[in-house]
């Protein structure tokens, strides 16, 4: 079973962690493997993608014309690839060195369709006081509780997720109205793909422990202030998800009821048997960031033609 690797990037400043996070594919000790970097729309990181990856047998490079974005990337390196399988890393985290023969032996003990596995935080700075885990999702990576072992889930996360070559190019690919492009801030990348596999095919995304990356958490991660603004576009992005995919119900109401029914009051009770600042913080942070994400979606609510709006992003 052949697997491709697709690597996206777009900026000279990530050129480091972009770097490291291909020769963490090139380390993986799962063979048949081939590497897809593509850039996008930055003729001189890709100069510099050619000159230390591209006369490498394995390695396919692309670059796009323009800034295209991340979803359109993601799949135009799905359509360079010739794997059966495909498998995305993001430019900002390192492959453990088995993460692919994981990934793969459960394509070949199940009928999975899609696997997507553990994402661990790095960070590249002390982590903030004031940071709950519950709210890792915010930051790219596996939160608590997000799955057990072997269980189907809708998505998984973008920075270790990967597909049936042949399934994920006749779903579409990615939706090119949502993922990062400039300074877009249309969050939901994962789902839309993950959802339209689903409705082709009848299974969701299998989620494994045992397929890890450390995604990399940079200074401006734990700032507040970007946190805040994060929590609000992804309720923003909730919204978008509504209007594209309207007759998906998502997992939000679950999630809510996790956080205030059992996590939240754990905390508080944790508070009398172990007082501390960071605690109080870190309980405070949820409610901050729950009340973000409900302003973005109330104001994406009220945004007149948001769904015109959207998709004109390629525009």
């Amino acid at each position: 079973m052949q697997v491709s690797v697709v690597v996206c990037t777009y900026a000279m400043e990530r050129y480091d962690a972009f770097s490291e996070a291909v020769e963490s594919v090139l380390a993986q000790t799962y063979e048949p493997l081939e590497v897809v970097l593509v850039v996008d729309g930055n003729p001189d990181v890709y100069d510099r993608v050619q000159e230390h990856f591209c006369d490498r047998e394995t390695v396919v490079c692309h670059c796009n014309d323009e800034n295209r974005g991340i979803s359109y990337s993601r799949t135009k390196g799905a359509e360079l690839a010739s794997g059966e399988i495909v498998a995305m890393l993001d430019d900002d985290a390192v492959a453990h060195e088995d993460w692919i023969a994981e990934l793969v032996a459960v394509y070949e003990n199940t009928d999975a369709v899609a696997v997507g596995g553990d994402v661990r935080p790095d960070w590249q700075t002390d982590r903030p006081d004031f940071f709950p885990a519950e709210f890792y999702w915010l930051v790219g990576c596996v939160e608590p509780g997000f799955a057990e072992d072997g269980e189907e889930i809708r998505n998984g996360y973008g920075s270790n997720i990967s597909f049936r070559r042949d399934v994920f190019l006749e779903a579409g690919g990615y939706d090119t109205h949502t993922g990062r492009r400039g300074d877009k801030h249309i969050q939901a990348h994962e789902a839309p793909v993950c959802i339209r596999i689903r409705e082709l095919t009848g299974r969701g995304v299998i989620y494994t422990d045992d397929a890890v990356v450390e995604h990399k958490l940079f200074d401006y991660r734990g700032e507040f202030k970007w946190l805040v603004f994060r929590s609000f576009w992804q309720g923003y992005s909730k919204r978008v998800m509504n209007l594209l995919y309207p007759d998906e119900d998502g997992d939000e109401a679950d999630y809510l009821r996790l956080l205030f029914l059992d996590r939240v009051p754990r905390r508080v009770k944790g508070l009398w048997t172990k007082p501390s600042v960071a605690a109080v913080l870190q309980i405070l942070a949820i409610v901050v960031f729950t009340g973000a994400v409900g302003l973005g979606y109330l104001y994406a609510l009220l945004t007149p033609g948001l769904l015109e709006k959207v998709e004109t992003v390629e525009e």
